[in-house]
């Protein structure tokens, strides 16, 4: 095999290549995280915890407890103490540290809250539990009219700007592609503290099931279709600003990985291709991208990066809406199409 040097720097930490296990269930196994490290990953992102989900169990188990602690004088002799319990963080804490113990990558921890006071503590409580760096969500869909979009934009910047003041280690922020201005963003996520930004988030909304005249709102993997708009921004971005880029979402192959890094990505996150062919697929996006680097001439992933950018591409215009407007006009239907 041909001999590429795949070390990229990413949020301040120095990892063996740009390939990431991206936040999924996967991560809650450490045999399978092995393989991926063996197979070539150069970090791991835990799977999100989720400020809501620590409060629900909160109050479930409050609740159970209180319930039955008030049936009677003896009431409180019928259940254990909640100290027995593990509540809020404590298990999502327990996995780090063992990964951190086994694993000889960075480890990211995910976080996605909805209050300040949530982000924060939680936000602490990770940087203290030994992750690298954090990975913050920001997930909020609008559903009320009265509600403008520079308000949503000023409260996530807000959160970005606490939480990178609460900590030391390095900060990520992981978007939507839902804002009107995304370069204009990522500047002002840049001056509130972070050190990269990860495109993109994918909501998984909701479908219709006309048979049961309800919503399926069944997880489906990501595939080859939802690469372009994550190269498209890579490409905008890359050498506007220090941040740091990684792609989350479409990568299947190692060529699809060559594809990000051309457009300017410091790190691709794999997740879909891990759960569905298994963490071994690692090792062969590994060895195609090698590949396909050394074929194109690149003895280093560093010197790969960003050559097809908006700013260094020879043709800056097919990263446009004109050239969109360009394949439409010259589109024809197959001869051999179906009517």
């Amino acid at each position: 095999m041909a001999v590429v040097d795949l070390t990229t720097k990413w949020l301040g930490l120095t990892l063996r290549s740009p390939l990431v296990v991206g936040a999924c269930p996967l991560t809650d196994e450490l045999e399978s995280l092995e393989a991926c490290v063996r197979g070539g990953a150069g970090a791991v992102v835990m799977r999100s915890i989720f400020e809501e989900q620590v409060t629900a169990e909160q109050m479930a188990i409050h609740h159970y407890l209180d319930t039955l602690a008030d049936t009677g004088a003896e009431g409180r002799t019928f259940v254990p103490p909640s100290s027995v319990f593990e509540l809020g963080i404590t298990p999502y804490l327990r996995i780090l540290k063992r990964l951190r113990d086994a694993l000889d990558v960075p480890v990211l921890a995910s976080l996605n809250g909805t209050t300040p006071g949530g982000w924060l503590e939680m936000a602490r409580a990770l940087e203290e539990g030994g992750a690298s760096a954090l990975e913050l969500n920001l997930y909020e869909v609008a559903t009320e009219v009265d509600v403008p979009g520079a308000e949503i934009e000023a409260r996530q910047l807000q959160v970005v700007r606490a939480v990178t003041g609460a900590v030391r280690i390095p900060v990520s922020v992981k978007l939507s592609p839902f804002y009107s201005s995304l370069p204009a963003f990522a500047a002002a996520v840049f001056d509130a503290g972070a050190a990269g930004v990860v495109l993109f988030n994918r909501f998984y909304q909701p479908d219709v099931d006309l048979e049961a005249l309800d919503l399926n709102s069944r997880v489906r993997l990501s595939t080859h279709s939802e690469l372009p708009l994550r190269l498209h921004a890579l490409a905008i971005l890359s050498g506007r600003s220090p941040l740091e880029l990684a792609a989350s979402g479409g990568a299947q192959t190692g060529d699809d990985v060559t594809k990000a890094i051309l457009c300017g990505a410091h790190v691709v996150q794999v997740v879909s291709a891990l759960l569905r062919h298994g963490p071994h697929r690692m090792a062969g996006i590994h060895d195609e991208l090698v590949s396909r680097l050394a074929r194109l001439g690149y003895p280093t992933v560093d010197e790969a990066r960003g050559v097809l950018s908006l700013d260094r591409t020879s043709d800056p215009s097919v990263w446009e809406r004109l050239q969109y407007m360009r394949l439409l006009g010259a589109w024809r239907p197959r001869p051999n199409a179906a009517a």
